[in-house]
């Protein structure tokens, strides 16, 4: 499927990965602030940087002059990036006044985002919010004594919940209560959580637990519908049992049968997940290890084709066939 994005958004995302002047694709050497929100490993993360002018007096005074991001991700991503880096310096924002910046700031910024992209949003105020925390410790602010709340305990005390994205309980129940999520796929599409190996959806102290406790109330069993990522993009796919590989068990593998069970993965499992979000694959040689695929649709021309490759396919062959595995695209 094509996804609908504004023309404010796009002009955003053009202008960036162009490096056109004004842009903020980059990062900052010793900035004056570091934040990191989501996870490398799972192909979805942003780093944001920003540099300050600072007041000889009163450090609640210093004035964030540039800011910076660098990011995995799809056009949302980038053009959510863009846009809280231009709203921070057009306001000529202190990084207390910063904070102050929501997700929905950001999405009305951009005129708009799909719905299944609106954690691309998520993703830039929580980036943002740990780049002031690290300002703060830098230059002696406390920020409890200003009444800002910097949830410390979701990093040090919180049971991590989606290991994938390292995301613990205490920041899932309050981006829960914050967002108003009701429902798993709901939390995945705000806050990424359970869309990568969905192992954390129905588990014990999971996601499914966490919407439980958090509106005290059993919600319906969400067996239908899950969130996995494909190159930063979020596509519905049915999560049943059928529909799941099985971890195959290190073994001896003649060449035909390590052709056949790649061939038996791609078609039953990755394929399926491609096609939803408008792509397709096609496998075009096996030469030991090295499994060579062909992207098409959507996914040729995308700029997150590399992560598509590296972090869906490539590691799904690796866990479930051979982890000698590597996957090149022609």
């Amino acid at each position: 499927m094509a996804w609908e994005y504004s023309d404010k958004t796009m002009q955003l995302f053009t202008n960036a990965v162009h490096g056109k002047p004004g842009t903020h694709l980059g990062e900052i050497t010793d900035p004056d602030g570091l934040g990191e929100h989501g996870s490398i490993a799972c192909g979805d993360a942003l780093r944001f940087t920003f540099r300050v002018k600072r007041d000889p007096v009163d450090p609640l005074r210093d004035e964030i002059t540039e800011a910076k991001y660098l990011t995995f991700g799809c056009t949302s991503a980038i053009a959510a990036s863009e846009a809280l880096c231009c709203m921070i310096e057009t306001g000529h924002l202190t990084p207390v006044k910063a904070l102050t910046i929501t997700n929905q700031d950001i999405v009305n910024f951009l005129d708009g985002l799909p719905e299944q992209k609106i954690h691309c949003s998520v993703m830039g105020a929580e980036a943002l919010q740990a780049a002031v925390f690290n300002w703060a410790q830098k230059r002696g602010v406390n920020l409890n004594t200003l009444g800002i709340d910097i949830h410390a305990e979701e990093q040090e005390e919180g049971r991590v919940v989606c290991q994938c994205f390292t995301l613990t309980e205490p920041y899932l129940k309050r981006k829960i209560k914050e967002l108003n999520l009701h429902s798993i796929a709901e939390i995945t599409g705000a806050v990424k959580a359970g869309g990568a190996c969905m192992t954390c959806h129905h588990a014990p102290g999971g996601l499914q637990d966490l919407l439980n406790e958090v509106w005290g109330t059993e919600k319906k069993s969400e067996n239908s519908f899950a969130l996995p990522i494909i190159s930063g993009n979020l596509v519905s796919v049915p999560l049943n049992s059928k529909m799941l590989p099985e971890t195959v068990e290190s073994q001896q593998l003649s060449p035909f049968q390590f052709a056949k069970k790649i061939e038996k993965l791609l078609d039953e499992y990755l394929r399926p997940m491609v096609q939803k979000d408008g792509g397709d694959l096609e496998l075009v040689d096996i030469k030991d290890t090295t499994v060579y695929i062909e992207l098409r649709g959507a996914c040729a021309g995308c700029a997150g084709a590399g992560q598509t490759l590296k972090y869906l396919i490539e590691r799904t062959l690796k866990e479930k066939i051979d982890e000698r595995i590597r996957v090149i695209q022609v």
